[in-house]
């Protein structure tokens, strides 16, 4: 498909308009996937999908919401079953993992469902586009963040595999000292319109990071030229969740790292990918605008941060641990003494068994957090973090 030539403009102006000649890749990375009009995400709703560039577990069966549904009604209990309850979801992507959620919550308990107030933060024009057609029967709103008063929610905020999307510093160990990757405008006559620079960290807050991971990249066992990650953009949305949420939690479901093996010496070039049409490759200067850039999360930075700012750390795991406490297991048990078609019941348990494999889906993160819990509502067990 090749570049959006339209997109290539717009960030060579921005180059051309700093102060250096220079961006910081973070730049790079928000303009390219999120520019109102031109953004990978803004531009087309089919990029999650079959075929577009990937999919997400709530694309592989309705259980995914649906096992999500049971802990969000099992949240709702713990905090007092108030007449309110709000379910903030943000990055909704096509909208299916709402409608999964108020599907299932509607047959679980009439009650539960009444005290839904369901809302969706997006930025992304072709994604609210394709949410309001999927969920026009559905009690949903959409806002953005202004709209949310400070100390409003008492309820869940969730996201699924938005973190990874979050605009990125890439930084690397040079010549005994941290410095940051940059974009410039390609000088040669190869194929790529930009190119990277090495140069000083534009901000302190890159400094600051380590200390938050307690984690020292020039002590020594890391190799020349490592490169890697800061996701700062993560911290600063987690310090945005924690003044809108009055009462109840964070879920945050993605694919990442605890800091000691996201920052590993072996993992010498970072885990920034790049997926375009279901393959991944490493190279983010090409199909600009056409294919998705993503790095894994760090989740001890985002559970520190959280500490930092009063949330308390309500337990991690993984996917596939969660999915079975909460009851996925069973069912598919349950498929082999399902009558109907072999060939469905066949896709359907090998589409239940990607959610919760462990090469696979399976071992994503999932991190919960709270605010403003006495201790006898933080009764969330780690058997996979569903309340006893």
């Amino acid at each position: 498909m090749g570049n959006n030539l339209e997109l290539v403009e717009i960030v060579r102006d921005r180059i051309e308009n700093s102060t250096q000649q220079q961006i910081t890749f973070a730049e790079y990375m928000e303009l390219v996937l999120y520019h109102p009009q031109h953004g990978y995400y803004a531009s087309s709703e089919s990029r999650i999908s079959e075929g577009g560039d990937f999919l997400t577990s709530p694309h592989l069966a309705n259980d995914f919401g649906e096992m999500l549904a049971i802990q969000l009604y099992q949240m709702w209990q713990v905090v007092g079953s108030p007449q309110v309850f709000s379910i903030v979801e943000m990055g909704a992507g096509q909208g299916l993992l709402a409608a999964q959620i108020l599907d299932y919550s509607s047959r679980v308990d009439s009650e539960f469902f009444r005290s839904i107030d369901y809302l969706i933060i997006e930025i992304a024009p072709a994604m609210i586009s394709a949410q309001q057609r999927r969920l026009k029967d559905l009690p949903v709103r959409w806002c953005d963040w202004d709209e949310i008063l400070d100390r409003s929610i008492v309820g869940c905020f969730l996201s699924n595999e938005l973190i990874d999307a979050l605009p990125v510093h890439q930084l690397i160990v040079s010549e005994g000292k941290l410095q940051e990757v940059y974009v410039t405008i390609s000088s040669d006559n190869d194929s790529n319109v930009f190119a990277e620079i090495i140069n000083d960290l534009s901000t302190d807050r890159l400094e600051q990071y380590w200390r938050l991971n307690n984690i020292n990249l020039l002590g020594g066992k890391y190799p020349e030229d490592y490169r890697t990650e800061v996701n700062l953009a993560a911290l600063g949305w987690l310090e945005k969740v924690s003044k809108k949420l009055q009462r109840g939690y964070i879920i945050s479901i993605d694919y990442g790292y605890t800091a000691d093996r996201y920052y590993n010496p072996i993992r010498a070039q970072g885990t920034l990918q790049c997926y375009y049409q279901h393959a991944y490759h490493n190279d983010p200067y090409i199909n600009i605008g056409n294919q998705d850039l993503t790095a894994h999360v760090d989740f001890t930075a985002v559970q520190n941060q959280g500490e930092l700012l009063g949330l308390q750390t309500v337990g991690f795991t993984q996917q596939g641990m969660f999915l079975m406490a909460l009851g996925l297991g069973e069912r598919i048990a349950s498929i082999s003494t399902s009558n109907g078609d072999l060939q469905s019941l066949l896709r359907r348990r090998q589409n239940l068994h990607q959610l919760i494999d462990p090469m696979g889906l399976g071992k994503f993160g999932v991190l919960i957090q709270s605010q403003g819990l006495t201790p006898e509502e933080q009764r969330i067990v780690l058997t996979g973090l569903s309340i006893s």
